[in-house]
C-alpha cells in the first residue's frame, strides 16, 4: 500500500487484508465418531431421506473433511442403528415418496426411477407401488398442469399432440394413458376416465 494515499483509504485496505475470506483460512477438522453421529442426527431430523442416501451423505461428508478415528469410519454401522431405531426407514420414505411424485404428476416409470436412485429395495419399490387409479389421476395431474389435450387453449394438431405424449412418456406414463388424455374429447371426458380404475 502507498503511504501517499489518505488515511481512509489506508485504512479500508487494511480492513479488507484483515477481513478477506475468513472462512477460506479455515480448514475443516476431521470428522470422528461423535460429529459424525451429530451430523447424522441433523441430517435425519431435517430431511426425509433412505438408509442409502445417509450412507451417500455421509462418506461424502467424509471424502470433504477426512476421518479422524482409527481405522474406517463406522458409517455402516451408524445407518444400521439409526434404521433399528426407526429415524431411517425405507419403506416410509419410498412411500411418503411416491405420494408427492404423484401428486406432482410422475408416473409408474418415473417414480420406479427415483426411488431405485435413493436405493430403494425392488420389493419395497413393488410394495408401494401405485394402483392403476394413481396412476390414472397423476397423468390427469400432469396434463391439467402442463395444459395437455382438452386443458389446452390452442388448438389440437398432430405435431402438438405429438409433443404433448412425448413429454407424458418423459414422466413416466404409459403410452396408452397418454394417448387417452391428450386425445380426450373434453375435460369432462378426460376426468371420467381418470375417476375409473380400469
Amino acid at each position: 500500500m502507498q503511504a501517499g494515499l489518505p488515511i481512509r483509504a489506508r485504512l479500508w485496505h487494511d480492513y479488507g487484508q484483515m477481513r478477506q475470506n475468513p472462512r477460506q483460512d479455515r480448514t475443516p477438522k476431521p470428522l470422528t465418531t461423535a460429529a459424525l453421529n451429530d451430523m447424522a442426527l441433523r441430517y435425519v431430523a431435517r430431511f426425509a431421506t433412505s438408509a442409502a442416501k445417509l450412507e451417500a451423505y455421509l462418506l461424502r461428508k467424509i471424502r470433504e473433511r477426512g476421518w479422524e478415528g482409527d481405522g474406517h469410519a463406522p458409517v455402516s454401522a451408524l445407518v444400521e442403528r439409526f434404521v433399528a431405531a426407526g429415524y431411517v426407514d425405507d419403506e416410509v420414505y419410498a412411500r411418503s415418496k411416491t405420494g408427492s411424485l404423484l401428486r406432482r404428476g410422475y408416473g409408474k416409470r418415473r417414480i420406479d426411477q427415483t426411488l431405485g436412485a435413493a436405493g430403494i429395495a425392488v420389493e419395497v419399490r413393488e410394495a408401494v407401488a401405485a394402483g392403476e387409479g394413481d396412476l390414472r389421476r397423476a397423468a390427469l395431474a400432469l396434463a391439467r398442469k402442463r395444459r395437455f389435450g382438452p386443458f389446452g387453449k390452442a388448438k389440437q394438431d398432430r405435431a402438438l399432440s405429438e409433443k404433448q405424449l412425448a413429454a407424458m412418456l418423459r414422466a413416466g406414463h404409459r403410452l396408452d394413458m397418454a394417448r387417452e388424455l391428450v386425445n380426450s374429447s373434453s375435460i369432462e371426458a378426460a376426468e371420467l376416465w381418470a375417476a375409473g380404475d380400469e
